[in-house]
């Protein structure tokens, strides 16, 4: 792994030679086996309590108006057995939000879609933004905020699981 190192900082124009950098490749290579030493342990990953991502920052064109409105979502779900990597959960907030929009049918067609694609105990979506169809024009009430959520499967149906995801995404 060392030689691999060696090239790398070759290929960015580096001389893995010169006295600062003549054991970075050593140190790289035994730090890349601490960082990736689970790779070693044997455990059966069982996950079946509430995953979140908090405040991913969204940007959307309201479709009444062409004007933007940008907010913060939370999402959750309750895997049942299979999960999915965190950064997807923002991802799936991108790409339904680059859209002409409405709020109220963005927060759904992420939950819809995240409990398409892993099929969870249940799945909560929560959006607050600021319409700049409310602040710049219109009522010109700059500082207001709509909320909106989507609930499926155990948010839906459990009062104490739902309760749960909004007490942590305050």
């Amino acid at each position: 792994m060392s030689g691999a190192v060696k090239t790398l900082l070759e290929c960015i124009g580096e001389d893995p030679d010169r006295e600062g950098l003549l054991k970075t490749p050593e140190r790289y290579a035994k730090a890349l086996m601490f960082l990736t030493k689970g790779y070693d342990d044997t455990i059966y990953i069982y996950h079946e309590e509430m995953v979140i991502v908090r405040d991913i920052d969204i940007y959307s064109l309201c479709e009444h108006h062409l004007v933007p409105f940008c907010g913060k979502v939370s999402i959750g779900y309750i895997p049942n057995q299979r999960v999915l990597g965190l950064s997807k959960l923002a991802r799936l907030a991108e790409m339904f939000s680059r859209r002409l929009q409405l709020q109220e049918r963005l927060t759904k067609q992420i939950a819809i879609a995240l409990d398409e694609i892993l099929h969870p105990q249940g799945v909560a979506v929560l959006i607050e933004a600021s319409h700049q169809c409310m602040v710049m024009r219109g009522v010109q009430k700059p500082g207001s905020k709509t909320i909106t959520s989507f609930m499926l499967g155990r948010f839906r149906t459990d009062p104490k699981t739902r309760e749960e995801f909004l007490s942590l995404v305050k």
